[in-house]
């Protein structure tokens, strides 16, 4: 099992940059694919970002929507993951989860992860 816990979300202008983080226990990040979701007030979980596990080739994928803005990336020695955020939209207001799965097949899907932190509130105002 694996234990995940989000920070780094607050509140931010539109154009800003935030960095979340992922810290995750129990077992090593690299032996999952990770994902970002976000869910925003009335709408379903979304896939943000995603890494896929070390097998598969450790790859990164990115929702259209934040592609060329936000960059996930893993440091094993921390065994952490981070979503760094640039160029903020108000529409990117949410609350941003992490996640890990132990096969992550379809690494956009959030039914595909087991495994879910508590989330934390981002927040881009106009």
């Amino acid at each position: 099992q694996v234990q995940l816990v989000e920070s780094g979300g607050g509140l931010v202008q539109a154009g800003g940059s935030l960095r979340l983080s992922c810290a995750a226990s129990g077992r090593t990040v690299s032996t999952y694919a990770m994902g970002w979701f976000r869910q925003a007030p009335g709408k379903e979980r979304e896939f943000v970002a995603g890494i896929s596990i070390w097998w598969r080739g450790g790859s990164a994928y990115y929702a259209d929507s934040v592609k060329g803005r936000f960059t996930i990336s893993r440091d094993d020695a921390k065994n952490t993951v981070y979503l760094q955020m640039n160029s903020l939209k108000p529409e990117d207001t949410a609350v941003y989860y992490c996640a890990a799965s132990r096969t992550g097949a379809t690494i956009s899907n959030p039914m595909e992860y087991g495994y879910w932190g508590q989330g934390t509130q981002v927040t881009v105002s106009s």
